[in-house]
């Protein structure tokens, strides 16, 4: 199933079904209006969205219309909790799970402009995957945290190098240098990746590309060194997670040799299954000051 959460407005936004092939939408009103209502009551709502989705696909949906990337908030455009993996400082990428806690009251569309109040502090962005969970009890194995997850989403984070956006530590808050994370327009439930969702980790090729840079491609599944689970797991060590906490993982490492991005230049993540096909749709953002109007 594919979901994504179309602007209305309002701070949460509206709920809609998207087919598999991104072309169309269907409003979830009859079902769920927002995301974080999907998410505290998901063994009774999201059949039913199953029902509508494959209604959908199948071209019997009565009220679909052309679904649009740039209307779509972040699927779940403000969460409880998020928390995000980060780049180890050792170089045995084993040594231990290091993870910070963001802001979650920050999250982008995918569509949106990237905007910073000073862009002298060298904004700057990393691709990355994350998974928005059910409740997680405290003490949870890895294995446990792992069936809770229910949707997955593409990820970029924002940093700002002047101030200080360094690797996380253990047990602390973002850096002053993270700024807030963007989100592909949909969010997906494990099961539409079939084989390429595997032992908690996504395997297919996300593609990258930042500013005027030739666009890269990297391995999502061998640049995971922790799965999903694992990741819940150790948030869930000493306290519950509840309906709607999200976790992230970053992948690559910050591209400190390279110029900073400037006003106008964009950013693109993108993955693409086995065929070719965007999963999540992309992110496509470009960078402004707070205030200027775009060009």
């Amino acid at each position: 199933m594919k979901l994504a959460t179309y602007n209305d407005g309002s701070r949460d936004g509206q709920l809609v079904v998207v087919s598999r092939d991104l072309s169309l939408a269907h409003f979830a009103t009859g079902i769920a209006s927002r995301m974080q209502q999907l998410l505290d009551d998901w063994n009774f709502l999201s059949p039913q969205l199953e029902d509508l989705y494959a209604t959908l696909n199948n071209g019997k949906a009565r009220h679909a219309f052309a679904h649009d990337a740039r209307l779509c908030m972040a699927p779940l455009p403000r969460a409880f909790h998020w928390a995000l993996c980060g780049p180890l400082a050792s170089d045995n990428a084993l040594a231990g799970l290091v993870v910070h806690t963001g802001a979650g009251d920050v999250f982008a569309g995918a569509c949106d402009p990237a905007l910073f109040v000073d862009l002298a502090d060298g904004p700057d962005c990393r691709p990355g995957l994350a998974a928005i969970a059910a409740d997680v009890p405290a003490g949870s194995a890895p294995a446990q945290a792992l069936e809770a997850v229910r949707l997955l989403l593409l990820a970029g984070d924002w940093t700002l190098r002047g101030r200080g956006a360094d690797a996380p530590h253990a047990g602390q808050p973002a850096a002053p240098g993270r700024t807030g994370s963007v989100f592909g327009p949909v969010a997906v439930t494990p099961d539409e990746l079939g084989p390429a969702w595997q032992g908690g980790r996504v395997r297919l090729p996300l593609q990258w590309r930042r500013g005027a840079r030739a666009a890269e491609t990297l391995d999502t599944g061998s640049a995971m060194p922790w799965h999903f689970g694992e990741l819940l797991a150790a948030l869930a060590a000493t306290r519950p997670l509840f309906a709607g906490c999200v976790v992230g993982c970053l992948f690559g490492v910050a591209a400190t040799d390279l110029p900073p991005l400037e006003a106008g230049d964009g950013i693109r993540i993108d993955l693409r299954d086995g065929q070719g096909h965007s999963v999540f749709g992309a992110i496509e953002q470009t960078v402004r000051r707070r205030g200027d109007l775009p060009a």
